[in-house]
């Protein structure tokens, strides 16, 4: 982001009411079985408080606390393209009014894309930086079906194949240490992500948290969650296999005490980066150091 706008670009989180049809009945009523919005959503972002006023006050408190200067407004919470176009592209303008909004960062689901709206952001995307953010979580059909997710793997390969070469930036999500999947499972989603050529990705460690009905299966019958060392020892190795030229946006994921059941780190964000990259440190190693290799034998 340096690079492209010689500065760095902060993250103004908004929830602009948007739902996901996995919740409002058009797929499902319970969402995925992990999902809790109130685990990733920061407090300034409320839905109740008109779009604008959540970016002012976003951007007015990055300004004092980083003395930040450029902003992407992120529509994060639910299913941001889960709209008609017009009302899609009347959210997207209004955030783009402000003018240290450089772009945008739209989190969405792939089976909430189509043709009409990917004309849209790649109509915004001839002026401003677009990306978009893709839950995938997973790779393999299994574990999509055990997550009560609604859509197959194919689904997010079709919605990145329509993304592409739009002038618009692609991103993922992919969630780690799902029950249905092993690690070396789990690791082999680096090399099966880094063929796609994603620009962005972020990592997650499977949070348990409470109101879900992953919890529900949890209190029943507990399954194993990354352990903090362990969790250190596997990102690396992960990253170790990703190509090199996707940009790293998140290692873990960090839900509010309140409602973490588990695993519980106690651990502060500074903390887990600082040990993670003290890891990779203690390794002599780096991202994509072993990109490729395991294919090449």
């Amino acid at each position: 982001m340096k690079k492209l706008f010689g500065a760095a670009v902060y993250k103004v989180n908004v929830d602009a009411g948007f739902t996901c049809p996995n919740r409002d009945g058009t797929l499902g009523l319970t969402g995925c079985v992990y999902c809790n919005n109130d685990s990733f959503r920061p407090v300034s972002c409320k839905p109740a408080m008109p779009m604008k006023d959540q970016i002012r006050n976003g951007i007015a408190y990055l300004s004092r606390r980083y003395d930040a200067e450029k902003f992407l407004v992120y529509f994060q919470p639910y299913s941001n393209t889960y709209a008609p176009v017009e009302e899609l592209e009347s959210f997207y303008n209004e955030a783009l009014k402000e003018k240290s909004v450089v772009g945008l960062a739209i989190g969405t689901r792939p089976d909430c894309i189509d043709e009409e709206k990917i004309r849209l952001l790649e109509s915004l995307a001839a002026k401003y930086f677009i990306l978009m953010e893709y839950g995938l979580q997973s790779i393999y059909d299994k574990t999509l079906r055990f997550i009560n997710r609604g859509h197959d793997y194919k689904t997010f390969l079709d919605a990145v194949s329509l993304t592409r070469n739009k002038g618009i930036f692609t991103g993922a999500h992919v969630i780690v240490g799902f029950p249905t999947e092993t690690r070396e499972e789990m690791l082999d989603m680096a090399d099966e992500v880094s063929s796609i050529q994603l620009d962005f990705l972020k990592i997650h460690q499977l949070q348990v948290v409470k109101d879900t009905p992953l919890a529900a299966m949890y209190e029943k019958n507990p399954f194993y969650t990354f352990g903090y060392e362990d969790y250190l020892d596997f990102v690396v190795d992960f990253i170790e296999r990703l190509s090199p030229d996707i940009v790293l946006q998140r290692l873990f994921a960090t839900a509010p005490d309140n409602i973490l059941i588990a695993p519980r780190w106690d651990k502060s964000r500074h903390e887990i980066t600082r040990d993670i990259e003290q890891r990779f440190i203690l390794r002599d190693t780096s991202q994509g150091k072993r990109f490729g290799i395991l294919q090449k034998i």
